[in-house]
Protein backbone atom coordinates (compact mmCIF):
# COMPACT_ATOMS: atom_id res chain seq x y z
CA UNK A 1 0.00 0.00 0.00
CA UNK A 2 1.53 3.53 -0.97
CA UNK A 3 1.13 6.71 1.23
CA UNK A 4 1.14 10.20 0.12
CA UNK A 5 4.32 11.95 0.38
CA UNK A 6 5.20 14.37 3.42
CA UNK A 7 4.74 17.45 2.44
CA UNK A 8 8.38 18.75 1.48
CA UNK A 9 9.98 21.82 0.29
CA UNK A 10 13.13 22.74 -1.27
CA UNK A 11 15.67 25.16 -0.20
CA UNK A 12 14.75 27.96 -3.12
CA UNK A 13 17.37 31.19 -3.09
CA UNK A 14 16.39 34.36 -4.78
CA UNK A 15 17.88 33.00 -8.22
CA UNK A 16 15.91 30.06 -8.11
CA UNK A 17 12.39 32.07 -7.88
CA UNK A 18 13.83 34.27 -10.57
CA UNK A 19 14.50 31.65 -12.48
CA UNK A 20 10.91 30.26 -11.81
CA UNK A 21 9.78 33.95 -12.92
CA UNK A 22 11.50 33.15 -15.97
CA UNK A 23 10.27 29.88 -17.03
CA UNK A 24 7.04 32.04 -17.61
CA UNK A 25 9.20 34.24 -19.74
CA UNK A 26 9.81 31.55 -21.78
CA UNK A 27 6.79 29.65 -22.62
CA UNK A 28 4.51 32.51 -22.97
CA UNK A 29 5.80 32.78 -26.44
CA UNK A 30 3.78 29.61 -27.51
CA UNK A 31 0.36 31.04 -26.73
CA UNK A 32 1.10 34.79 -27.90
CA UNK A 33 2.68 34.03 -31.16
CA UNK A 34 1.40 30.52 -32.25
CA UNK A 35 -1.74 30.11 -30.65
CA UNK A 36 -3.39 33.75 -30.26
CA UNK A 37 -1.31 36.14 -32.78
CA UNK A 38 0.51 34.56 -35.99
CA UNK A 39 0.41 31.33 -36.02
CA UNK A 40 -3.55 30.67 -35.99
CA UNK A 41 -4.28 33.30 -38.34
CA UNK A 42 -2.08 31.62 -41.16
CA UNK A 43 -3.96 28.23 -40.67
CA UNK A 44 -7.31 30.19 -41.24
CA UNK A 45 -6.08 32.52 -43.87
CA UNK A 46 -2.95 30.70 -46.13
CA UNK A 47 -3.32 26.98 -45.06
CA UNK A 48 -7.27 26.11 -44.81
CA UNK A 49 -8.86 26.02 -48.71
CA UNK A 50 -10.74 29.08 -47.50
CA UNK A 51 -11.69 31.13 -44.28
CA UNK A 52 -14.87 29.61 -42.30
CA UNK A 53 -13.25 25.69 -43.01
CA UNK A 54 -10.41 27.06 -41.09
CA UNK A 55 -11.63 28.75 -38.82
CA UNK A 56 -14.08 25.67 -37.47
CA UNK A 57 -11.14 23.38 -37.86
CA UNK A 58 -9.06 25.40 -35.86
CA UNK A 59 -11.72 26.28 -33.24
CA UNK A 60 -12.18 22.14 -33.02
CA UNK A 61 -8.98 21.35 -32.62
CA UNK A 62 -8.58 23.97 -29.63
CA UNK A 63 -11.71 22.67 -27.98
CA UNK A 64 -10.16 19.08 -28.29
CA UNK A 65 -6.87 20.37 -26.52
CA UNK A 66 -9.17 21.96 -24.11
CA UNK A 67 -10.96 19.00 -23.25
CA UNK A 68 -7.67 16.72 -23.58
CA UNK A 69 -6.37 18.94 -21.04
CA UNK A 70 -8.86 19.03 -18.68
CA UNK A 71 -8.25 15.25 -18.31
CA UNK A 72 -4.97 14.90 -18.28
CA UNK A 73 -3.94 17.39 -15.90
CA UNK A 74 -5.96 16.06 -12.72
CA UNK A 75 -4.66 12.71 -13.39
CA UNK A 76 -1.13 13.34 -14.19
CA UNK A 77 -1.02 15.93 -11.36
CA UNK A 78 -2.16 13.27 -8.42
CA UNK A 79 0.44 11.13 -10.05
CA UNK A 80 2.79 13.60 -9.47
CA UNK A 81 1.96 14.43 -6.20
CA UNK A 82 2.60 10.33 -5.25
CA UNK A 83 6.15 10.59 -7.11
CA UNK A 84 7.51 13.87 -5.63
CA UNK A 85 9.39 15.53 -8.20
CA UNK A 86 7.54 17.87 -10.62
CA UNK A 87 10.51 19.55 -12.77
CA UNK A 88 10.97 15.91 -14.58
CA UNK A 89 7.36 16.11 -15.62
CA UNK A 90 7.60 19.81 -16.91
CA UNK A 91 10.63 18.68 -19.01
CA UNK A 92 8.79 16.47 -20.69
CA UNK A 93 6.06 18.42 -21.18
CA UNK A 94 8.16 21.16 -22.53
CA UNK A 95 9.83 19.22 -25.09
CA UNK A 96 6.81 17.80 -26.17
CA UNK A 97 5.66 21.46 -26.77
CA UNK A 98 9.34 23.22 -28.28
CA UNK A 99 9.17 20.16 -30.76
CA UNK A 100 5.72 19.90 -32.15
CA UNK A 101 5.54 23.86 -31.92
CA UNK A 102 8.94 24.19 -33.93
CA UNK A 103 7.58 21.25 -36.17
CA UNK A 104 4.94 23.63 -37.64
CA UNK A 105 7.38 25.14 -39.86
CA UNK A 106 6.66 22.45 -41.95
CA UNK A 107 2.96 23.19 -42.20
CA UNK A 108 2.96 24.41 -46.14
CA UNK A 109 0.33 26.94 -47.28
CA UNK A 110 -1.34 24.57 -49.16
CA UNK A 111 -4.87 22.30 -47.92
CA UNK A 112 -3.04 19.10 -47.96
CA UNK A 113 -1.29 20.20 -44.87
CA UNK A 114 -4.41 21.21 -42.47
CA UNK A 115 -4.33 17.78 -40.94
CA UNK A 116 -0.22 18.22 -39.85
CA UNK A 117 -0.66 21.57 -38.59
CA UNK A 118 -3.82 20.42 -36.28
CA UNK A 119 -2.05 18.03 -35.11
CA UNK A 120 1.28 19.37 -34.25
CA UNK A 121 -1.19 22.62 -32.68
CA UNK A 122 -3.47 19.65 -30.44
CA UNK A 123 -0.26 18.10 -29.40
CA UNK A 124 1.84 21.27 -28.02
CA UNK A 125 -1.09 22.78 -26.73
CA UNK A 126 -1.72 20.34 -24.35
CA UNK A 127 1.66 19.72 -23.75
CA UNK A 128 1.83 23.41 -22.99
CA UNK A 129 -0.97 23.28 -20.48
CA UNK A 130 0.37 20.19 -18.86
CA UNK A 131 3.68 21.33 -18.08
CA UNK A 132 1.96 24.66 -16.74
CA UNK A 133 0.08 22.19 -14.16
CA UNK A 134 3.60 20.98 -12.95
CA UNK A 135 5.10 24.55 -13.04
CA UNK A 136 1.85 26.01 -11.20
CA UNK A 137 2.23 23.70 -8.18
CA UNK A 138 5.83 24.44 -7.44
CA UNK A 139 4.73 28.13 -5.92
CA UNK A 140 3.46 26.64 -2.59
CA UNK A 141 6.83 25.43 -2.74
CA UNK A 142 9.39 27.66 -3.06
CA UNK A 143 7.42 31.00 -1.74
CA UNK A 144 6.88 31.78 1.48
CA UNK A 145 2.93 32.15 2.18
CA UNK A 146 2.90 35.47 2.99
CA UNK A 147 4.84 36.28 -1.05
CA UNK A 148 2.63 33.95 -3.26
CA UNK A 149 1.20 36.97 -4.76
CA UNK A 150 4.06 38.59 -5.69
CA UNK A 151 5.85 36.27 -7.40
CA UNK A 152 2.84 34.94 -8.79
CA UNK A 153 2.42 38.33 -10.02
CA UNK A 154 5.51 38.96 -11.19
CA UNK A 155 5.57 35.65 -12.90
CA UNK A 156 2.47 36.59 -14.62
CA UNK A 157 3.56 39.98 -15.73
CA UNK A 158 7.18 38.78 -16.97
CA UNK A 159 5.50 35.98 -18.84
CA UNK A 160 3.03 38.62 -20.49
CA UNK A 161 6.90 40.54 -21.70
CA UNK A 162 8.05 37.53 -22.81
CA UNK A 163 4.96 36.72 -25.04
CA UNK A 164 5.21 40.17 -26.30
CA UNK A 165 8.49 40.16 -26.90
CA UNK A 166 8.74 37.55 -29.12
CA UNK A 167 5.93 38.55 -30.92
CA UNK A 168 7.46 41.70 -31.66
CA UNK A 169 10.25 40.01 -33.29
CA UNK A 170 8.07 37.54 -34.90
CA UNK A 171 6.32 40.66 -36.61
CA UNK A 172 9.12 43.07 -36.97
CA UNK A 173 12.07 40.93 -37.85
CA UNK A 174 9.83 37.76 -39.99
CA UNK A 175 5.91 38.78 -41.19
CA UNK A 176 5.91 42.43 -41.57
CA UNK A 177 8.81 43.24 -43.11
CA UNK A 178 9.92 43.62 -46.39
CA UNK A 179 12.81 42.06 -46.10
CA UNK A 180 12.42 39.22 -43.77
CA UNK A 181 15.94 37.87 -41.68
CA UNK A 182 17.25 34.87 -43.56
CA UNK A 183 16.32 35.45 -47.07
CA UNK A 184 13.15 33.78 -45.95
CA UNK A 185 10.90 33.10 -49.51
CA UNK A 186 7.59 34.68 -49.25
CA UNK A 187 6.39 32.50 -52.14
CA UNK A 188 5.95 29.44 -50.06
CA UNK A 189 5.32 31.84 -46.57
CA UNK A 190 8.54 31.30 -44.91
CA UNK A 191 9.12 34.45 -43.37
CA UNK A 192 5.32 33.16 -41.66
CA UNK A 193 6.21 29.47 -41.00
CA UNK A 194 9.01 30.35 -39.59
CA UNK A 195 7.90 32.15 -36.01
CA UNK A 196 7.63 28.69 -35.29
CA UNK A 197 11.35 27.08 -34.71
CA UNK A 198 11.89 31.28 -33.55
CA UNK A 199 8.88 30.04 -30.96
CA UNK A 200 10.62 26.60 -30.13
CA UNK A 201 13.85 28.06 -29.79
CA UNK A 202 12.62 31.56 -27.43
CA UNK A 203 11.33 28.59 -25.20
CA UNK A 204 13.92 26.35 -25.02
CA UNK A 205 16.66 28.96 -24.21
CA UNK A 206 15.03 30.83 -21.81
CA UNK A 207 13.57 28.34 -19.58
CA UNK A 208 16.75 26.23 -18.92
CA UNK A 209 17.77 28.87 -15.88
CA UNK A 210 14.52 27.02 -14.41
CA UNK A 211 15.50 23.57 -14.94
CA UNK A 212 19.40 24.65 -13.59
CA UNK A 213 18.30 26.72 -10.99
CA UNK A 214 14.84 26.33 -9.22
CA UNK A 215 15.26 23.58 -7.06
CA UNK A 216 12.38 20.52 -6.89
CA UNK A 217 10.70 18.33 -4.56
CA UNK A 218 13.36 15.25 -4.24
CA UNK A 219 11.84 11.82 -5.22
CA UNK A 220 9.50 9.94 -2.61
CA UNK A 221 10.82 6.19 -4.42
CA UNK A 222 7.71 5.19 -5.50
CA UNK A 223 7.93 3.02 -8.38
CA UNK A 224 5.85 4.53 -11.51
CA UNK A 225 3.14 2.49 -12.01
CA UNK A 226 2.75 2.19 -7.99
CA UNK A 227 2.51 6.05 -8.02
CA UNK A 228 -0.07 5.73 -11.70
CA UNK A 229 -2.06 3.34 -9.51
CA UNK A 230 -2.17 5.54 -6.28
CA UNK A 231 -2.77 8.64 -8.55
CA UNK A 232 -5.41 7.36 -10.12
CA UNK A 233 -7.75 5.93 -6.75
CA UNK A 234 -6.79 9.34 -5.77
CA UNK A 235 -8.08 11.61 -8.56
CA UNK A 236 -11.19 9.42 -8.16
CA UNK A 237 -11.79 9.53 -4.73
CA UNK A 238 -11.58 13.87 -5.00
CA UNK A 239 -13.76 13.74 -8.07
CA UNK A 240 -16.53 11.77 -5.84
CA UNK A 241 -16.21 13.98 -3.19
CA UNK A 242 -15.23 17.13 -4.23
CA UNK A 243 -18.82 18.53 -3.12
CA UNK A 244 -16.96 17.90 0.47
CA UNK A 245 -14.45 20.08 -0.44
CA UNK A 246 -16.88 22.70 -0.87
CA UNK A 247 -14.72 25.31 -0.38
CA UNK A 248 -12.04 24.33 -3.39
CA UNK A 249 -15.28 22.90 -5.26
CA UNK A 250 -16.72 26.95 -4.95
CA UNK A 251 -13.81 28.56 -6.11
CA UNK A 252 -13.26 26.33 -8.99
CA UNK A 253 -16.99 26.84 -10.10
CA UNK A 254 -15.98 30.43 -9.28
CA UNK A 255 -13.02 30.66 -11.77
CA UNK A 256 -15.04 28.31 -13.79
CA UNK A 257 -17.08 31.33 -14.90
CA UNK A 258 -14.52 34.42 -14.83
CA UNK A 259 -12.46 32.76 -16.91
CA UNK A 260 -14.44 31.56 -19.46
CA UNK A 261 -15.11 35.43 -19.55
CA UNK A 262 -11.71 35.72 -20.03
CA UNK A 263 -11.45 33.64 -22.79
CA UNK A 264 -14.32 34.30 -24.63
CA UNK A 265 -13.03 38.20 -24.03
CA UNK A 266 -9.88 37.37 -25.66
CA UNK A 267 -11.14 35.08 -28.21
CA UNK A 268 -13.78 37.55 -29.80
CA UNK A 269 -12.11 40.99 -28.30
CA UNK A 270 -10.33 41.25 -31.97
CA UNK A 271 -13.51 40.33 -33.72
CA UNK A 272 -15.27 43.30 -31.72
CA UNK A 273 -13.12 45.54 -32.29
CA UNK A 274 -13.19 44.76 -36.55
CA UNK A 275 -17.17 44.89 -36.61
CA UNK A 276 -18.11 47.33 -34.46
CA UNK A 277 -15.50 50.12 -34.61
CA UNK A 278 -13.81 49.35 -38.15
CA UNK A 279 -10.31 48.24 -36.77
CA UNK A 280 -8.44 47.27 -39.48
CA UNK A 281 -6.17 44.15 -38.85
CA UNK A 282 -3.04 46.21 -38.33
CA UNK A 283 -4.64 48.12 -35.60
CA UNK A 284 -6.07 44.65 -34.03
CA UNK A 285 -2.66 43.59 -33.92
CA UNK A 286 -1.33 47.27 -32.39
CA UNK A 287 -4.24 46.81 -29.93
CA UNK A 288 -3.92 43.19 -28.83
CA UNK A 289 -0.07 44.33 -27.90
CA UNK A 290 -1.25 46.93 -26.36
CA UNK A 291 -3.89 45.21 -24.37
CA UNK A 292 -1.13 42.54 -23.32
CA UNK A 293 1.83 45.16 -22.11
CA UNK A 294 -1.56 46.97 -19.63
CA UNK A 295 -2.37 43.00 -18.60
CA UNK A 296 1.27 42.46 -17.67
CA UNK A 297 1.43 45.65 -15.81
CA UNK A 298 -1.59 44.71 -13.68
CA UNK A 299 -0.46 41.27 -13.09
CA UNK A 300 2.90 43.03 -11.95
CA UNK A 301 1.62 45.94 -10.04
CA UNK A 302 -1.54 44.45 -8.06
CA UNK A 303 1.48 41.33 -6.97
CA UNK A 304 1.71 43.90 -3.91
CA UNK A 305 -1.66 44.45 -3.56
CA UNK A 306 -2.80 40.61 -3.59
CA UNK A 307 0.38 39.79 -0.41
CA UNK A 308 -1.48 42.90 1.59
CA UNK A 309 -5.25 41.99 1.02
CA UNK A 310 -5.07 38.48 0.03
CA UNK A 311 -5.71 37.10 -3.16
CA UNK A 312 -9.62 36.38 -3.01
CA UNK A 313 -9.84 40.32 -2.44
CA UNK A 314 -7.76 41.05 -5.43
CA UNK A 315 -9.53 38.68 -7.47
CA UNK A 316 -12.88 40.29 -6.96
CA UNK A 317 -11.36 43.65 -7.43
CA UNK A 318 -10.01 42.45 -10.82
CA UNK A 319 -13.58 40.93 -11.71
CA UNK A 320 -15.23 44.62 -10.42
CA UNK A 321 -12.83 46.48 -12.72
CA UNK A 322 -13.42 43.97 -15.95
CA UNK A 323 -17.14 44.24 -15.80
CA UNK A 324 -16.96 48.14 -15.12
CA UNK A 325 -14.52 48.73 -17.97
CA UNK A 326 -16.13 45.80 -19.96
CA UNK A 327 -19.70 47.65 -19.52
CA UNK A 328 -18.14 50.55 -20.95
CA UNK A 329 -16.53 49.86 -24.24
CA UNK A 330 -20.06 48.05 -24.88
CA UNK A 331 -21.72 51.77 -24.33
CA UNK A 332 -19.17 54.00 -26.32
CA UNK A 333 -19.18 54.73 -30.05
CA UNK A 334 -16.16 55.96 -30.28
CA UNK A 335 -12.48 54.29 -31.38
CA UNK A 336 -10.93 56.57 -28.86
CA UNK A 337 -13.02 55.71 -25.95
CA UNK A 338 -12.51 52.19 -26.89
CA UNK A 339 -9.18 52.19 -26.79
CA UNK A 340 -9.23 54.32 -23.59
CA UNK A 341 -11.86 51.88 -22.00
CA UNK A 342 -9.93 48.46 -23.69
CA UNK A 343 -6.52 48.77 -22.21
CA UNK A 344 -8.22 49.79 -18.53
CA UNK A 345 -9.48 46.24 -19.15
CA UNK A 346 -6.08 45.41 -19.49
CA UNK A 347 -5.28 46.46 -16.33
CA UNK A 348 -7.51 43.97 -14.85
CA UNK A 349 -6.74 41.04 -16.38
CA UNK A 350 -3.12 40.35 -15.56
CA UNK A 351 -4.43 40.57 -11.53
CA UNK A 352 -7.71 38.04 -12.34
CA UNK A 353 -4.99 35.51 -13.66
CA UNK A 354 -2.18 35.86 -11.27
CA UNK A 355 -4.26 36.19 -8.25
CA UNK A 356 -6.17 33.36 -8.86
CA UNK A 357 -2.92 31.16 -9.18
CA UNK A 358 -1.93 31.94 -5.76
CA UNK A 359 -5.25 31.90 -4.43
CA UNK A 360 -5.06 28.12 -5.39
CA UNK A 361 -2.01 28.25 -3.63
CA UNK A 362 -3.71 29.13 -0.32
CA UNK A 363 -6.05 26.66 -0.98
CA UNK A 364 -4.41 23.35 -2.80
CA UNK A 365 -3.79 21.35 0.67
CA UNK A 366 0.00 20.86 0.84
CA UNK A 367 0.36 17.61 -0.23
CA UNK A 368 -2.17 17.34 -3.07
CA UNK A 369 -0.83 20.75 -4.93
CA UNK A 370 -0.25 19.19 -8.51
CA UNK A 371 -3.64 16.82 -8.12
CA UNK A 372 -5.63 20.67 -7.03
CA UNK A 373 -3.53 22.44 -9.69
CA UNK A 374 -4.75 19.73 -12.20
CA UNK A 375 -8.43 20.46 -10.96
CA UNK A 376 -7.30 24.21 -11.05
CA UNK A 377 -6.46 23.59 -15.17
CA UNK A 378 -9.64 21.87 -15.52
CA UNK A 379 -12.06 24.39 -14.28
CA UNK A 380 -10.16 26.95 -17.03
CA UNK A 381 -10.97 24.39 -20.13
CA UNK A 382 -14.42 21.99 -19.43
CA UNK A 383 -16.85 24.62 -20.03
CA UNK A 384 -15.03 26.61 -22.52
CA UNK A 385 -17.38 26.45 -25.23
CA UNK A 386 -20.03 28.20 -22.48
CA UNK A 387 -18.93 31.43 -23.48
CA UNK A 388 -18.47 31.56 -27.14
CA UNK A 389 -21.82 29.66 -27.72
CA UNK A 390 -23.75 32.00 -25.23
CA UNK A 391 -22.61 34.70 -27.36
CA UNK A 392 -23.08 33.65 -30.37
CA UNK A 393 -26.17 32.80 -29.43
CA UNK A 394 -27.14 36.37 -28.26
CA UNK A 395 -25.56 38.13 -31.25
CA UNK A 396 -27.71 36.14 -33.55
CA UNK A 397 -30.57 36.43 -31.35
CA UNK A 398 -30.60 40.33 -31.12
CA UNK A 399 -28.38 40.66 -34.57
CA UNK A 400 -25.68 42.93 -32.44
CA UNK A 401 -22.33 42.89 -31.34
CA UNK A 402 -22.40 44.27 -28.49
CA UNK A 403 -25.06 42.13 -27.64
CA UNK A 404 -23.36 38.92 -27.87
CA UNK A 405 -19.96 40.84 -26.09
CA UNK A 406 -22.64 41.88 -22.99
CA UNK A 407 -22.70 37.83 -22.10
CA UNK A 408 -18.87 38.48 -20.96
CA UNK A 409 -20.47 40.96 -18.44
CA UNK A 410 -23.21 38.27 -16.78
CA UNK A 411 -20.57 35.78 -16.60
CA UNK A 412 -17.79 38.13 -14.72
CA UNK A 413 -20.92 38.41 -12.53
CA UNK A 414 -21.54 35.13 -11.60
CA UNK A 415 -18.14 34.18 -11.16
CA UNK A 416 -18.25 37.07 -8.73
CA UNK A 417 -21.14 36.27 -6.82
CA UNK A 418 -20.15 32.73 -6.44
CA UNK A 419 -16.21 33.67 -5.08
CA UNK A 420 -18.00 35.84 -2.09
CA UNK A 421 -18.41 32.66 -0.72
CA UNK A 422 -14.87 31.26 -0.94
CA UNK A 423 -13.20 31.26 2.29
CA UNK A 424 -9.54 32.29 1.57
CA UNK A 425 -7.52 31.40 4.04
CA UNK A 426 -4.49 29.69 3.48
CA UNK A 427 -5.15 25.91 4.23
CA UNK A 428 -3.05 24.07 6.48
CA UNK A 429 -0.87 27.16 7.12
CA UNK A 430 0.48 28.15 10.93
CA UNK A 431 1.88 31.55 9.60
CA UNK A 432 5.85 29.63 9.08
CA UNK A 433 6.87 29.79 5.86
CA UNK A 434 7.24 26.63 4.59
CA UNK A 435 10.74 26.71 3.65
CA UNK A 436 12.78 29.12 6.08
CA UNK A 437 15.37 29.66 3.58
CA UNK A 438 13.64 31.05 0.60
CA UNK A 439 14.01 35.04 0.50
CA UNK A 440 11.95 38.04 2.04
CA UNK A 441 11.49 39.27 -0.91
Amino acid sequence: MTTAPTPHTASSGRAGLVAWCLYDFANSAFPTVIITFVFSAYFVRGVAADVETGTAAWGHAMALAGLATAILGPVLGAVADRTGRRKPWILLFSLICILAGGAMWFVRPDPGYMLLGLVLAVVASIAFEVATVFYNAMLPDIVPPGRLGRWSGWAWGIGYLGGLLCLVVALFGLVMTPTPLFGLDKATSEHVRAVAPLTAIWFAVFALPFFVLTPDRPATGIAPMAAARAGLARIAHTLRHLGAERNIARFLVSRLFYTDALNTLFAFGGIYAAGTFGMGFDEVIMFGIALNVTAGLGAAAFAWVDDRIGPKPTILMAIAGLAVFGTAVLLIESKLWFWIFGLGIGIFVGPAQAASRSLMAHLAPPERESEMFGLFALSGKITSFMGPALLAWATLAFDSQRAGMATIIVFFAIGFFLLLGVDGRRQGWTGEARNPTSPSV
